[in-house]
């Protein structure tokens, strides 16, 4: 089957969109050049609604992927984050950040944050948030002085950055799917390994050079766009180095900069967001997706962050959505597993839509719950009065011999083991099938493929008797040798579906569901940081090392009748760089580097969980 970028979906326009003409008969569109402190001039476009009897509150959203389209005339075809904001009547503001398109200055990713001492003209997203605000309530008519910020993604990113040191005006904010760290959990690494497709087909485009203000030009499409296997693709790349020697050609400056810091160093310590969410005022927001592939460690942290070290209302919204999916879809299937229900049409209509009326028009409180969270299995949503929700218990699932799992432990010797083979000249694909990069289908693929591989260690439970709901993050802690120097493991948490499941009416692809190995989560870990992300360190040639790390929360359902598999892999290709097993530089390593290693996985390890009562 082949499989198209998750990253690439364009979301199509949902039923009750407002349309182009609907926006020209109701608003009346304007372009400014907001100063900064710095005297730097951001881009902003402005829908005003044309009835001025009334005055709006202002719904604010800050990207650097263009406010198109340009020109006063051109309009967008819909407003706000769904269709009952632009029918309902709100300011709209569209703003190029700093440095993209055509707002002036330099862009930087994920601009660091700025802390301790720091001059009048010194900038940060948080200072340009302020400063734009500050013109937008003094200077756009028939304002009601507040505003309200959404965006997702790297969107998301700027609307956590403008709730730090909040202008006064702004009352609320919802960072959707937000980055916050993109060396230990979004995007581009994950515990320091690297998604190789998506950050080779983001930087391809994003990545290149922007010399002056330009309205901005169709992406480029990255070459695996041209290809059905991404799989052969990457294999042909060869090491990392090569992405640079083959394709980017010292053009993409990031990826250099990504090159140049393996490590959690410096670099990609001032861009990590969380330590700066702190005495947060603006009622906030945050939402993501248990299946989203890029940003769903940035979500989680967001939330869990703000509710630490802030007084302010702070929500978290989790659905069963892939990245972005709740903004533009009836989000009551993802790949081969259903819903039961249109969740995104349930978010957007009766979570976002009252949570921005209530701060910025004073509608009725909703009474969201502090955790509006969807608990896929059963398919039901939760309200819970924290994240994660109180009345779990923690318990360990271990591997046992013969592929057993069990909540059990074991009572065998330490230094028994099972063991496999891992090659990185034939790594373990992370999907039966065919796909230019990296999918977002993926995040619950069926893995009967991957248990039937000699380089997968696969363990599972009995069948169940009653349902099990794991609530929160999971935990692998593994005892684990190898025969190199350094290796990944890849930890993935799987519900196997009952013989007699029933297939999907109709079934235009045949799928047979009886069996069907459904991933809820799956995480890769750089071994070489199983002590620390920033002084990483080399294995000893086969004897036993302890490897704990946290996976992304997950709130799922094993139905009575359903089992709990576990599979332990090294290589995840090509979603996952390949590590060459030796304790060199990945990101200049030689092809000769690559070699064989034997993984031992010895009793004792388990994954740590938390079960509803």
């Amino acid at each position: 089957m082949i499989r198209f970028l998750g990253a690439l979906l364009a979301f199509a326009s949902i039923a009750g969109a407002q349309g182009l003409e609907h926006i020209k008969a109701n608003y009346t569109k304007y372009e400014y050049r907001i100063a900064m402190r710095d005297g730097k001039k951001l881009f902003t476009s402005v829908y005003i609604p044309k009835d001025l009897t009334k005055t709006y509150p202002i719904m604010y959203d800050r990207t650097p992927y263009s406010v198109a389209p340009y020109g006063v005339d051109n309009f967008k075809t819909d407003l706000g984050p769904s269709p009952k904001f632009g029918k309902e009547g709100f300011i709209f503001v569209y703003q190029d950040v700093r440095g993209r398109n055509m707002s002036e200055g330099t862009f930087v990713d994920m601009r660091p944050q700025l802390t301790g001492q720091h001059g009048a003209q010194d900038i940060d997203e948080s200072t340009d948030t302020y400063d734009s605000i500050e013109w937008l309530v003094k200077n756009l008519p028939n304002n009601n002085g507040k505003v309200g910020m959404w965006g997702i993604s790297y969107p998301g990113f700027y609307t956590a950055a403008g709730v730090i040191n909040a202008h006064p005006a702004l009352k609320c904010a919802s960072p959707q799917a937000p980055i916050t760290d993109w060396f230990v959990g979004d995007d581009f690494h994950h515990n320091g390994t690297v998604y190789l497709p998506h950050a080779f087909r983001f930087f391809n485009g994003f990545g290149r050079p922007r010399p002056e203000p330009v309205v901005p030009a169709q992406t480029a499409r990255p070459d695996t766009s041209k290809l059905p296997d991404g799989y052969g693709f990457f294999l042909g790349v060869g090491p990392l180095a090569n992405v640079n020697e083959k394709h980017y050609k010292n053009d993409v400056a990031f990826w250099n900069e990504m090159m140049k810091h393996p490590n959690y160093d410096e670099f990609w310590q001032s861009r990590n967001l969380r330590p700066h969410l702190r005495n947060i005022k603006p009622a906030v927001m945050t939402v993501g997706g248990w299946f989203d592939a890029e940003d769903l460690f940035g979500a989680l942290h967001t939330y869990d962050e703000i509710e630490k070290h802030s007084g302010t209302t702070n929500l978290l919204v989790m659905g069963p959505w892939c990245h972005g999916c709740w903004a533009r879809t009836d989000g009551d299937k993802l790949g081969f597993v259903s819903f039961g229900a249109k969740t995104g049409e349930f978010y957007r209509d009766n979570i976002e839509y009252p949570f921005f009326m209530h701060w910025l028009k004073d509608a009725p409180d909703p009474k969201l719950p502090e955790a509006f969270v969807f608990e896929t299995g059963t398919n039901v949503w939760r309200r819970e009065p924290s994240w994660p929700p109180p009345g779990v218990e923690q318990k360990s699932l271990y591997l046992r011999a013969d592929g057993k799992l069990s909540f059990d432990a074991p009572n065998e010797p330490a230094t028994t083991y099972d063991e496999y083979i891992s090659d990185p000249a034939k790594p373990v694909p992370y999907i039966n099938g065919q796909a230019p990069g990296m999918t977002r289908e993926h995040m619950l693929e069926d893995q009967r493929f991957a248990s039937t591989r000699t380089d997968v260690l696969t363990y599972v439970t009995e069948e169940l008797t009653d349902d099990t709901t794991l609530a929160g993050p999971l935990t692998p802690s593994l005892l684990v040798s190898t025969s190199g120097t350094d290796s990944d493991f890849v930890v993935k948490v799987i519900d196997v579906y009952p013989e007699d499941f029933p297939n999907p009416d109709p079934n235009p692809t045949g799928i047979h569901m009886g069996g069907f190995e459904q991933l809820v989560r799956g995480e890769p870990f750089r071994g070489r940081f199983r002590k620390s992300f920033e002084k990483p360190e080399a294995f000893v040639p086969n004897k036993m090392d302890k490897l704990e790390f946290v996976m992304p929360d997950i709130n799922h359902c094993f139905r009575k009748g359903h089992r709990i598999m576990v599979q332990i892999q090294s290589t995840w290709f090509p979603l996952v760089d390949r590590n060459p097993q030796q304790f060199v530089d990945i990101n200049n390593a030689k092809a000769a580097d690559f070699v064989k290693a034997t993984q031992r996985i010895y009793r004792g390890s388990a994954l740590k969980v938390n079960v509803r009562k």
